[in-house]
């Protein structure tokens, strides 16, 4: 089991494929199993790179509180362990805040970021009171094994895939886990967004209808960005639309590696299409080699 001692924890990480690094960062609760499909797909083009946030599935607990400044930091310290000096960030929902402040922090690290169904601040009343009712179950053990067995669920795009993500998440620090929530609710760089140089890829669900408000606002401030909704999809794209998502992803990298005839700057809140990959092809409910031994 690879794990590497960072900032006075075991992280635990997986690095698959060979080509340029990609970092992927989960939301509280789940782990980088929420990733298995991008570590099959990706890795004959790219070096995926997944990894348990501190007190989160099969990395260490940590005595200091979980922030997403302290977990930028964790991953540069994890580059730095995998002699990596850049990568492309990827995060997903909460995930994609944190990838963000990698962006903004860092740029000498983190070459360009994609956002997954991501928020650059929590501010309207429906996503501020889902996470402080997680605050809230966070707390005490009954509660947390319910709010497990809802967000594994809610994220599973077969049973083999609710087994792995519950199982790993029941691994999870509870404390830690209270805390990644309770920052989330404070945190916000939508201000400093403008500043932001690197390359961007937003990938959307359009019936994600929440999260509409949080992607307008990023393309509002991000001088520069590439746009991508899917179709029939809702928030949880890495398990439920994962070709698509990988399809996207890889183009989108492989077109930044070529010369651009011209810069994109500032594309239309609602595109009429995207960046064109071909209809999404479900994957196997259970495919074996996507999957971590039960």
């Amino acid at each position: 089991m690879p794990t590497a001692y960072i900032n006075g924890t075991d992280l635990y990480y997986e690095k698959r494929g060979d080509g340029f690094p990609i970092i992927f960062i989960h939301p509280p609760l789940l782990t980088s199993v929420n990733f298995r499909y991008q570590q099959v797909q990706l890795a004959g083009q790219f070096t995926v790179i997944t990894f348990d946030i501190r007190g989160h599935g099969r990395s260490g607990a940590s005595e200091a509180p979980v922030t997403y400044e302290l977990i930028v930091e964790d991953m540069l310290r994890l580059l730095d362990h995998l002699k990596l000096p850049e990568a492309f960030v990827c995060g997903y929902s909460t995930g994609g805040s944190i990838a963000l402040e990698a962006l903004l922090t860092h740029p000498d690290r983190f070459t360009g970021g994609i956002l997954v169904s991501a928020m650059s601040e929590v501010s309207d009343f429906v996503l501020r009171n889902r996470i402080r009712v997680a605050v809230g179950m966070s707390r005490w053990k009954p509660l947390i094994r319910v709010l497990m067995w809802g967000i594994t669920w809610g994220n599973a795009d077969g049973r083999q895939t609710f087994r792995n993500l519950l199982r790993d998440a029941r691994r999870g620090n509870p404390a830690n886990i209270h805390q990644y929530y309770r920052f989330s609710l404070t945190y916000s760089c939508t201000k400093r967004l403008a500043g932001l140089r690197a390359p961007v890829l937003l990938l959307y669900g359009n019936k994600d209808g929440g999260f509409t408000q949080y992607r307008k606002k990023i393309q509002s401030m991000l001088p520069h960005y590439d746009l991508h909704i899917l179709d029939n999809e809702k928030h949880q794209i890495p398990t439920k639309a994962a070709s698509e998502m990988n399809d996207v992803i890889g183009k989108w990298i492989r077109g930044l590696q070529r010369p651009r005839e011209k810069a994109v700057t500032r594309q239309p809140a609602e595109p009429e299409a995207g960046i064109g990959t071909p209809p999404y092809a479900a994957l196997p409910e259970e495919p074996a080699e996507q999957q971590p031994e039960a």
